[in-house]
């Protein structure tokens, strides 16, 4: 079984997560720009960002090491982060 995932469907995954764990209002997975940088235009912070890892961690089943948080700045980055994680598990 492959262990890939369509990025505009993880993209739209990744970004329902982001709004429910945020609770960002008047904003949907497919409004959400997957290039908009979290931290510096919406502002989330490092706990923020650790809840939505531990989030993706176990929908996905992958290891999110807490170096790479910093590489984790948009939708986009974040959808493409596991997607390697998940092809390097298969």
């Amino acid at each position: 079984m492959s262990a890939t995932i369509d990025e505009k469907a993880l993209q739209l995954r990744v970004a329902e997560i982001i709004i429910a764990e945020l609770k960002l209002q008047d904003i949907t997975a497919e409004t959400f720009d997957p290039d908009l940088d979290l931290v510096d235009e919406i502002g989330i912070d490092s706990m923020d960002l650790a809840t939505i890892v531990l989030v993706l961690q176990d929908e996905y089943a992958v290891k999110i090491d807490e170096d790479d948080y910093t590489k984790l700045r948009t939708i986009g980055l974040i959808a493409g982060y596991i997607q390697e994680r998940l092809q390097a598990k298969a």
